[in-house]
């Protein structure tokens, strides 16, 4: 788990202010290194490297990077790759070791399989690869987008850095970008390349960048398929995600220093807790943030019983409205940009506490989007059975539960009446990519505070509707395929930003165990009513991990992420602190929002709204950005 930047000039000239623009990317990701610093350059100054080390595999220097092959090929390197001692043993006949660290193994898979090597990588990674006999840049992001990885062009020369920050001293000036804008207040996140900076992309998840001969070129080398298995029963799922989950688990346990883990007190991280105290006696200390000055944001007992159960240490974060308001300005600058909701506060402070015992965490991500872990599915289904029953249809689609089945159930949508009387407010039974947008759409509530008129609304629409009715992706009439299948590909990497982005503020490497390529393809073909019987959410965790669970974790109805009393703090303590954020003369004046009339309506949002989040962290982050951006351009001199 690293930092890495570069460049590489397009033309057959070298770039003259190469060194300057490598120790101000450096610079601006060191938190991510706290390990080491390393720097190379190639004698024509056309292409240039560097990485900060956090020091996980193979702690001395032979691990050092950026890595320099024998045949002269050169590697910077962000991730763990899980499988490298098989990958190892697989190469060890074709290639000279001289480390035993992963990132050899990427070098040696890259000599032997070309770019195809990536199909064989099983892990976290973004790296880029200068191949010094093709004059080529090489460069992957891991299938899920779990590491970074950012590039832009700029006058002939193309830039790349782990964080988004670390491009803007390269940028000619920094601008917002439209789309992306459109796409942020949508959703609290983009769906696409483009980020809410201008001229800056994200290489997506699953991706590799080429640069040959100076043309740039991004292709896609993995995607999942939803091709369902309707041959098997229930009992043989159970038995083969045990035996992945199992698998995945002695991978991601990998590490020459101590693991931690992340509870939060819901069903995921509570899981892969406990799987890990079983494996090593050593992998006994948790970690959770809760909040005391009001009730119901209190989930502390919920993770001492998963203590309890494994016989952990759990440290906890007492998180108050003073740590929100000497924090929050980090919290923007660390994320690069706004991304999902209020949760990143809370994983900042416990990841601060997790960094002062552990180097490695481990965390729960993905099982919501791949499991059915989401209270909207449930009022998706809860609308379309009222509708298959009143027409008669169940059987024209996969509709995995039906009304009798699902009104045991509903009680989980206790805290969520506002939504779904926001859901229904606009109509019932439309189509099922209309319905889905509008429970995800996160921009309803926002009229006065947001001119629409200037952001192109319809294209955000059509965009999702072209991920939600991809049929190479769901080949079925699966609703509840289509809606997971939506959050993995677009909101999963969002969630994996915060994760990636709030512990490398610290110096502290997240994994994410159910994110595991074997694991993940095996979900796909299991079929949704197996996943989501009877609306029951995570039904195939629930079934295969009842005997070590707590029954407090199985039977919670009431988890809703990692809520934070921004309404209760915006209303008192922290008013004055929001004021003063919109009341400053340039907030007055941003492009696209109206600053008096989102003070005005900031205590009308209900409490679990993300509006208030949303342009507050805008706002800042025009402030930390946008404001400052001599700052930045004044870190890459001639």
């Amino acid at each position: 788990m690293c930092g890495i930047a570069g460049f590489l000039s397009l033309g057959s000239d070298s770039f003259p202010k190469g060194e300057a623009a490598l120790r101000a990317m450096s610079s601006l990701i060191s938190h991510r290194g706290p390990d080491g610093a390393g720097e190379w350059t190639s004698r024509d100054k056309r292409v240039g490297f560097v990485h900060r080390r956090l020091a996980i595999i193979d702690l001395s220097t032979s691990g050092a990077q950026p890595m320099i092959a024998p045949n002269g090929t050169v590697i910077t390197y962000n991730g763990e790759i899980y499988n490298y001692i098989e990958l190892r043993n697989e190469l060890a006949s074709g290639w000279a070791f001289r480390s035993t660290s992963d990132t050899e193994v990427i070098l040696a898979a890259y000599d032997k399989w070309g770019d195809d090597c990536v199909s064989h990588l099983r892990g976290m990674f973004a790296f880029a690869i200068w191949d010094e006999r093709r004059q080529r840049l090489f460069a992957a992001r891991d299938r899920f987008g779990i590491k970074p990885f950012y590039y832009t062009e700029q006058d002939g020369t193309l830039f790349f850095a782990s964080e988004a920050k670390a491009l803007l001293p390269l940028l000619p000036e920094i601008r917002t970008d439209s789309t992306a804008l459109a796409e942020y207040l949508t959703f609290q996140y983009t769906i696409g390349a483009k980020t809410l900076f201008a001229h800056v992309n994200a290489l997506l998840p699953g991706h590799v960048f080429t640069v040959d001969n100076g043309n740039a070129h991004v292709q896609r080398y993995w995607d999942v398929q939803y091709v369902v298995d309707f041959d098997h029963s229930p009992r043989y799922f159970e038995e083969r995600f045990r035996e992945l989950i199992t698998d995945s688990m002695n991978v991601h346990l990998r590490a020459d220093v101590p693991i931690g883990g992340y509870v939060s007190g819901g069903l995921d991280s509570s899981l892969v807790a406990l799987l890990a105290s079983r494996h090593d006696h050593r992998n006994r200390l948790a970690f959770h943030g809760r909040f005391m000055e009001y009730p119901g944001y209190d989930e502390s007992h919920y993770a001492q019983e998963v203590a309890g159960r494994a016989d952990m240490a759990v440290h906890i974060a007492d998180i108050t409205a003073e740590d929100f308001r000497s924090s929050l300005r980090d919290v923007i600058y660390h994320l690069d940009f706004p991304v999902a909701g209020p949760g990143s506060f809370p994983q900042f402070m416990v990841s601060a506490l997790a960094a002062k015992h552990v180097k490695v965490v481990l965390g729960g991500q993905g099982g919501d989007e791949l499991l059915g872990g989401y209270a909207r599915y449930l009022v998706a289904y809860f609308e379309q059975c009222i509708k298959a029953a009143m027409d008669g249809t169940y059987r024209e689609g996969n509709y995995v539960v039906t009304i009798e089945s699902i009104v045991p159930n509903l009680g989980l949508l206790r805290e969520y009446k506002p939504m779904i009387k926001e859901f229904w407010r606009e109509g019932l039974f439309d189509d099922l990519d209309k319905r889905y947008f509008r429970l995800v759409d996160r921009s309803t509530d926002m009229v006065g505070e947001v001119d629409w008129r200037s952001l192109d609304k319809p294209r955000v629409f059509e965009a999702f509707r072209e991920i939600f009715n991809n049929q190479d992706n769901v080949r079925k009439e699966a609703y509840f395929d289509k809606m997971t299948h939506f959050d993995f590909k677009c909101l999963l990497p969002a969630l994996l930003q915060v994760e990636d982005r709030m512990s490398m503020a610290h110096g502290l490497e997240s994994r994410v165990p159910l994110l595991d390529h074997p694991l993940v393809e095996f979900l796909a073909t299991v079929p949704a009513d197996v996943k989501f019987k009877g609306g029951q959410m995570k039904q195939l965790m629930k079934a295969v991990y009842r005997d070590i669970l707590p029954d407090g974790i199985l039977k919670r109805r009431d988890k809703m992420g990692f809520p934070v009393p921004l309404k209760e703090w915006f209303e008192g303590t922290l008013r004055e602190f929001v004021t003063d954020i919109f009341d400053q003369q340039r907030a007055r004046h941003r492009d696209h929002f109206n600053s008096d009339v989102v003070l005005a309506n900031f205590q009308s949002a209900s409490r679990f709204s993300r509006k208030t989040w949303g342009l507050l962290s805008l706002e800042l982050w025009h402030q930390r950005f946008h404001d400052r951006a001599a700052e930045f351009k004044a870190m890459v001199r001639s």
